[in-house]
């Protein structure tokens, strides 16, 4: 195994009995529907947003900002996929802003990574079937692949990983040319 390569672990999607809103490091990823290239392309090992994976990588930072225990760590948008490292933690930090002095501060809930995971496939979806006036259309595969991240030496390599996905691209799985 390479120093950047990541041990197959997205076999299946979910761990059975594991609770997903526990605080912990989590590894996904998320795929474009039929893997299709909708986000950008790679020249010369660097990713080129287009209009659809600017939006996608404004949604994926704005994510803490809809949840209190939320927090982000390294990833990428690629041409067909996403891979990034999403905190659950047991900290919380306000969200949002308050409009008016006299609404209650709002009470404090967990969040499980498959609805962070959904509630951002839904903005990124709604925000790009309007700007390409496609209503409607799939933009993303059914579901998602993640990763326990247990300790620092795996955060490394997934960060690592996730640093030189770029660079992979002619060689990636996800890469439709690699068929």
């Amino acid at each position: 195994m390479t120093k950047y390569s990541i041990e197959k672990v997205s076999s299946s999607m979910r761990l059975e009995n594991y609770d997903y809103s526990q605080a912990g490091l989590y590894f996904v990823t998320i795929c474009s529907k039929d893997r299709k290239c909708i986000f950008g392309k790679i020249n010369d090992g660097i990713m080129v947003l287009n209009p659809n994976g600017i939006n996608a990588n404004q949604c994926w930072c704005e994510i803490p900002d809809h949840y209190q225990n939320i927090y982000l760590d390294a990833f990428i948008i690629m041409p067909n996929h996403i891979h990034g490292i999403i905190e659950i933690s047991d900290r919380f930090q306000p969200v949002g802003k308050r409009h008016a002095a006299s609404l209650p501060v709002c009470e404090i809930k967990t969040h499980t990574l498959g609805m962070v995971i959904g509630s951002f496939k839904s903005a990124v979806s709604r925000q790009i079937n309007m700007i390409n006036n496609t209503p409607g259309a799939e933009i993303w595969q059914r579901n998602f692949y993640d990763h326990i991240i247990r300790d620092d030496n795996s955060l490394q390599r997934i960060r690592g990983y996730i640093e030189a996905n770029p660079y992979r691209w002619p060689f990636d799985n996800e890469n439709p040319e690699n068929e």
